[in-house]
């Protein structure tokens, strides 16, 4: 079943290439959405895809690329609403 899972993601994220890693896995996994660094200093992400390949993700994300250090992954689950062709990064 599709659904979307918006995540917000705490710890040593910005500046360790992790929305470059947050892409890559959603590439990876046929995941559609966007990443994006918040001025707090978290990253935000919102995906959309089978929830099993999310829950993939969101383990992956958890280990992050090399220099990252996380410390917490909000998770806010819903239906998709099949809004995206792709995942991008963005920017504000």
């Amino acid at each position: 079943m599709k659904k979307r899972v918006h995540l917000y993601i705490s710890g040593r994220v910005q500046g360790v290439f992790f929305r470059a890693f947050t892409k890559e896995r959603a590439d990876f996994y046929g995941i559609t959405g966007w990443v994006r660094n918040l001025p707090d200093g978290r990253v935000e992400a919102l995906g959309e895809g089978d929830e099993e390949i999310l829950k993939e993700w969101i383990k992956d994300l958890w280990e992050g690329p090399p220099l990252a250090d996380v410390k917490d992954i909000k998770e806010e689950w819903s239906e998709a609403k099949n809004e995206f062709i792709e995942f991008e990064i963005r920017y504000f």
